[in-house]
């Protein structure tokens, strides 16, 4: 019986693909009331074995490119639009997706972010509902209705388009600087600190 504790998704059994593939379910990461969520598409060999969203490579991307932008890992939200690693890491297909929809649309809610960050084409696409060119839409934000609550969707491309083409970096780097204009982390920080 699949429920959800707070923010995690624990016990669920509604796809046997990826039940059968994963060691866990690997739930959200970061503040409950973030003002960034950022979603990727599902957990990889890593994220299996570690239980977190965005580890390895790709998680490294992601990192320097916050940090580049002026945030941290511990300030944002990092989720998946499906919790479960698909087998042979193979995209996730349209039934999963739409089984662990619910998912999803209730961490949006409970989060209430500023801003939803797709990373990649298919959680642009399962967000928006729409076909995205993601390299041309990088950066743009969109009004949409999630769980019939509007929200601001900022798309981005992938972190791990950067490691399989060097022109991305910048497209990925512009998108998370315009995502960090949501945040008061920059602008909201006392220096009296440094004084």
């Amino acid at each position: 019986m699949e429920q959800m504790d707070g923010l995690n998704v624990v016990g669920c059994e509604r796809c046997d693909d990826l039940c059968g593939s994963r060691s866990r379910i690997v739930n959200g990461v970061g503040p409950a009331d973030a003002d960034l969520l950022f979603v990727g598409e599902a957990p990889g060999a890593n994220e299996d074995e570690q239980g977190e969203p965005f580890v390895g490579r790709s998680g490294d991307v992601l990192d320097d490119g916050l940090r580049d932008a002026g945030l941290d890992r511990g300030d944002v939200r990092i989720t998946n639009c499906v919790r479960c690693r698909p087998p042979d890491n193979r995209d996730p297909r349209t039934g999963e997706l739409t089984n662990c929809r619910d998912y999803l649309e209730t961490e949006i809610d409970r989060v209430d972010p500023e801003v939803v960050v797709t990373l990649g084409k298919v959680p642009a696409e399962h967000l928006l509902e729409r076909d995205v060119a993601v390299t041309g839409e990088a950066g743009d934000v969109f009004d949409v209705a999630i769980a019939g609550q509007p929200r601001r969707v900022l798309v981005s491309v992938h972190p791990a388009a950067t490691l399989y083409d060097p022109s991305q970096k910048e497209t990925f780097k512009a998108a998370l600087t315009t995502a960090a204009e949501f945040t008061d982390a920059q602008s909201g920080q006392s220096r009296l600190g440094e004084f």
